[in-house]
């Protein structure tokens, strides 16, 4: 018996790179083993629910059972496996195999009721799999493994559904994580590959579902390990509870995906992100900023380039019944531009570009990665300090930046109306930034997060007036652009200009209510 966590990432192949990467891999000695796999699961899927793999594996001439789960970050999985041997015909599953570990008294659990085990789904697949070690101060030994092959699900009648496999797997086996995180940067950035979240059992659950698209993950708050954490360890837990929201829709986008939900809430993972890395930066005074200033481009290109159609296609969604019950002409001011859209890049290429599939191995390496050690040499005259800050000190400086933003936004909205319009703009950004570092670290100062609810509601008609107040600015300067091709762009100019005063007089109004907000993280302790 072993039980493990693994540590791996996963990538999809695109099918022109899948002989290029299999060249690749036989450039060392390669095992090539057939893996026939059988997936078990009970008739409401309560395994799958709960993120918990349960198989029978004929492992080349051998039987293994194994029992997965998921960890704590995108990297890890909790992982039991036991040797059944050369058995023939093929061994019962049997749960109580796993007995005694973390994850088969997760599975005990789930099974408590004796609900029974039905076989969902099968695999068939021949991977060839190549030890690499990687040198350096981040030596690992890391398995590569190519699986390609087939999954296929069992509806219950003689109608079988069929999915291909093609991946490339990288798992840790001793090291350093930054060695995989190394060595799956080099291989995602030469072969075109992309980060995967979706399991083969997922695949299988899919296909008896006949799902083509499923639901977009949302923001959850972080999880932090104890209620002290230092600096570091709030940065990791926040940069991981970003990625959550992050790479199961960015997976989906970059598999082809257009889903709106989904790219929507891709650009808000990025966009918490980004107020993760400035915001945090301090508490981490020996890499936090230089980790901000590199991962930083390849997230606002992403976003910028995920939101540059679809902001303005939902302006002007929105914009339009409005207009056209003020009386304007029938007029679709995206319309003209139908051949700019026609070049623009699909969300999948932006997804799959390799600058940005580059910053998410590379987030997903520092959530996974060991705390450092303290540095034990003192910093130089006038140099910050590189030592990671410690809980209290955190907690101060937490509180410092909550102040400066709060204090910032009730500053911008008494002088709202005189801002010209990108410093209007720059006001809603800020106070994105206070809203969401509120979400991220309210766990911190108020355990039962009431009062940071009850502070975050009092922001919640700020966001409201700003966020419309910005759709319209959009509006105006897309109909003002469209106006030089079409007259009847001109009504909805005026109309729009004609609301800026309101507006503006409405936002100033919401933003100093926020004064009244009793703030959470002024509390004592």
């Amino acid at each position: 018996m072993a039980a493990i966590m693994e540590i791996e990432f996963k990538f999809c192949i695109p099918a022109g790179r899948l002989k290029a990467v299999e060249a690749a891999l036989r450039r060392g000695t390669v095992a090539r083993t057939r893996l026939q796999a059988r997936y078990f699961d009970t008739a409401d899927q309560r395994l799958a629910a709960d993120g918990v793999v349960l198989r029978l594996r004929k492992e080349g001439p051998r039987w293994v059972q194994t029992v997965k789960a998921t960890g704590d970050n995108a990297l890890h999985r909790l992982e039991h496996n036991v040797d059944l041997g050369t058995a023939a015909p093929a061994p019962q599953m049997d749960p109580q195999r796993h007995q005694g570990t973390p994850v088969g008294e997760r599975l005990a659990k789930l099974l408590a009721d004796g609900t029974p085990l039905v076989e969902r789904q099968s695999t068939d697949i021949v991977r060839l799999t190549r030890d690499v070690r990687v040198t350096g101060p981040a030596g690992a030994v890391i398995e590569m493994a190519l699986d390609v092959g087939k999954v296929v699900a069992h509806a219950g009648t003689s109608e079988q559904r069929e999915s291909p496999v093609c991946e490339l797997e990288l798992e840790l086996k001793r090291g350093d994580v930054q060695g995989l995180v190394s060595l799956a940067r080099r291989w995602s950035q030469q072969h075109g590959l992309w980060f995967s979240t979706v399991s083969k059992a997922e695949r299988g659950a899919r296909l008896l579902a006949a799902q083509e698209t499923v639901e977009a993950v949302k923001a959850e708050p972080p999880r932090f390990a104890d209620q002290h954490p230092d600096g570091p360890a709030i940065r990791q837990a926040v940069v991981a509870s970003c990625l959550a929201q992050m790479l199961p829709n960015a997976s989906e986008i970059a598999a082809g995906s257009t889903d709106e939900e989904q790219i929507h809430q891709l650009r808000i993972g990025i966009r918490r992100l980004r107020t993760a890395l400035r915001e945090l930066a301090d508490l981490d005074p020996a890499s936090g900023a230089a980790q901000a200033a590199e991962w930083e481009s390849p997230l606002v290109d992403a976003f910028r380039a995920l939101g540059a159609l679809r902001d303005c296609e939902q302006v002007v969604k929105l914009a339009q019944p409005r207009l056209r019950e003020a009386g304007a002409p029938d007029f679709d001011p995206l319309a003209a531009d139908g051949g700019a859209a026609a070049d623009a890049p699909s969300p999948g290429d932006i997804v799959r570009s390799p600058a940005f599939q580059n910053v998410l191995v590379s987030l997903i390496g520092f959530t996974a990665a060991k705390p450092a050690e303290p540095e034990p040499a003192p910093a130089a005259e006038g140099d910050p300090p590189s030592a990671p800050v410690g809980a209290n000190d955190a907690r101060r400086l937490l509180r410092k930046r909550l102040q400066r933003l709060h204090k910032q936004v009730l500053r911008d909205g008494e002088r709202f109306e005189s801002l010209d319009t990108e410093s209007q703009h720059r006001v809603r950004k800020r106070l994105k930034r206070l809203r969401y570092l509120a979400e991220f670290v309210a766990p911190l100062f108020d355990e039962k997060k009431e009062g940071a609810d009850t502070y975050l509601k009092a922001l919640r008609p700020a966001q409201d007036a700003l966020g419309e107040f910005n759709d319209e600015a959009v509006a105006l300067a897309l109909y003002r652009e469209a106006a030089a091709r079409d007259a009847r762009a001109w009504f909805a100019v005026g109309w729009f200009t004609a609301r800026r005063e309101a507006g503006a007089k409405a936002c100033r109004e919401a933003l100093a209510k926020i004064e009244g907000a009793a703030r959470f993280w002024k509390k004592s302790g």
